[in-house]
């Protein structure tokens, strides 16, 4: 662990990371904070999603945002994706960007959860084509890969905002149980609760 005793997780990302729309105690970040210090006080969870982030404006800023850090995290969570499907952003473009964003983090050392955009299965071959992205990229890297949205969430008229896109508070805190325990896997083995 960073300090010894309690995890340094990033939350890298997009809106869906950054918490668009509500308080900041609502966030991702903060909730997955508040889940992890039931067992670890004084674990951190650092919030650098960017609402409107795509993988490729992700991959630019990745570099200054590690140069920026005081610590190395013990774990990345990268949800990235959603932003190139709205934009129509090829499947491949996203595959290589993010690609490229998981190597980054590997070459220096830090794991990572990939945090997997699942599309309906409706969408037909798009869909199929955009989530097979992260279990090739997760086999690819080693790295383990869940789903951001639990089942019943995505599209839900009463979990998302007035926008009818971005989650609300509740659907956030259903997404922060589902993850929870599949971050708390992906830390390093050496972690031991307080």
């Amino acid at each position: 662990m960073s300090d010894g005793a309690a995890p340094f997780v990033l939350a890298f990302g997009d809106s869906l990371t950054a918490g668009y729309g509500l308080a900041i105690s609502e966030s991702f970040p903060a909730q997955l904070q508040t889940g992890l210090r039931v067992n670890w006080p004084n674990a951190v969870v650092r919030n650098a999603g960017v609402s409107g982030d795509t993988t490729a404006s992700a991959h630019s800023r990745l570099p200054r945002l590690l140069s920026s850090l005081t610590a190395l995290p013990d774990l990345a969570i990268v949800e990235l994706g959603a932003n190139d499907l709205l934009r129509g952003i090829s499947p491949e473009r996203t595959r290589a960007n993010l690609d490229t964003i998981l190597s980054e983090f590997g070459r220096r050392g830090i794991r990572v959860l990939l945090a997997a955009m699942e599309l309906p299965s409706f969408l037909g071959t798009f869909s199929h084509a955009c989530n097979a992205i992260y279990p090739e990229l997760a086999a690819k890297h080693g790295v383990p890969s869940h789903p951001f949205f639990p089942r019943g969430v995505l599209g839900h008229r009463e979990l998302v905002l007035r926008d009818r896109l971005h989650p609300n508070a509740r659907a956030i805190e259903l997404v922060t149980e589902a993850m929870l325990p599949a971050v708390i896997a992906a830390l390093p083995r050496s972690a031991e609760a307080a």
